[in-house]
């Protein structure tokens, strides 16, 4: 499906960087435990809460101890995705997350200092605006675009760096009590000018999914598909296999985005009233003070509220008072 201008002619908002915040009120998160997933989330809590280090393999069995920025990821919502995404299996919860801890500190985004995964090392990937965050959907899930047509560098890891980075610095932009995104993914025709009207090659795709579906599990809230045709349905079959039930059951093919996402945070290109434009040199740097200006606030609740393990997101996020 083709997005197709509206008829009657719309009030445009000409708009070069994300949006502050979503539409709708913002709501704290209700965790309705029964008596058995509680207890099963008390022994998660109470396994890192007594962790002394993790090892980063069989290999290397010297543990390194946990970072306080470790502690502030190691939060009541994150064990409560890895306990859902287990089917609430505690010793398989405790593994992943474990794993997961493995993981972001050899890609080089578990939030320290030393951090490979820089602003600087991803820019170029991102200059023609392949990925951007922009607006909140009608839950207040912040929108990560994926444009398959603005793809201008060839196949490597860095592409794979490239939406990790960008999943951190969206989930910096989710407003207090929501902890999922959505995905917006535009399949419009390439424009000559890029490097490839390609989807990535099947290797990259999976491991691309492998990374959304272990490290970051439970935090797709929408997948929305537009601009469909017959290479991207093509694509779909071959890494359909690799797409597990949960993320399958999460996206939605060929519906307005305008459905879902207020149309004063949305393109007019998808029949949004916001006239948005992708211009490297000021989205980028913009784009990256609001998400460090949101870490920031999320760093200094912390540690206002003892730098303990399990503290709440939605407490983490709220806004600092002057």
């Amino acid at each position: 499906m083709t997005i197709k201008e509206s008829s009657s002619p719309k009030e445009l908002t000409q708009r070069f960087t994300p949006f502050e915040k979503p539409v709708n009120p913002i709501k704290a998160p209700v965790f309705d435990l029964t008596p058995e997933q509680q207890d099963k989330y008390d022994k998660v809590l109470a396994h890192f809460t007594s962790l002394d280090g993790i090892a980063m393999n069989e290999e290397a069995p010297a543990k390194s101890p946990i970072t306080d920025a470790e502690k502030s990821w190691l939060t009541k919502e994150q064990f409560l995705r890895y306990l859902r995404a287990t089917k609430w299996n505690v010793t398989n919860a405790i593994k992943r997350i474990e794993e997961t801890m493995i993981w972001r500190r050899s890609f080089g985004c578990s939030g320290t200092e030393t951090d490979l995964l820089t602003a600087e090392l991803i820019s170029e990937e991102n200059e023609t605006g392949k990925m951007f965050i922009f607006g909140y959907d009608n839950d207040n899930r912040p929108c990560l675009y994926l444009r398959n047509g603005y793809q201008n560098t060839k196949p490597s890891i860095k592409q794979v760096q490239h939406l990790v980075f960008m999943l951190e610095k969206v989930i910096t932009f989710m407003p207090p009590g929501q902890d999922t995104l959505a995905l917006l993914i535009d399949n419009k025709p390439p424009d000559s000018k890029f490097v490839s009207s390609k989807f990535p090659p099947l290797g990259i795709t999976k491991q691309c999914l492998h990374i959304l579906q272990y490290h970051y599990p439970e935090r797709l809230g929408k997948g929305l598909f537009t601009n469909l045709n017959w290479l991207f349905w093509g694509f779909l079959k071959l890494s359909g296999p690799f797409i597990d039930p949960y993320t399958r059951s999460k996206t939605v093919y060929d519906v307005p985005f305008v459905d879902y996402v207020p149309a004063e945070q949305l393109d007019k290109e998808f029949n949004g009233s916001a006239d948005f434009q992708y211009k490297h040199e000021q989205y980028w740097p913009t784009m990256l003070k609001m998400a460090e200006e949101r870490h920031r606030t999320y760093v200094r609740n912390f540690e206002r509220l003892g730098g303990k393990i399990g503290l709440s997101e939605y407490d983490l996020r709220l806004p600092l008072e002057d």
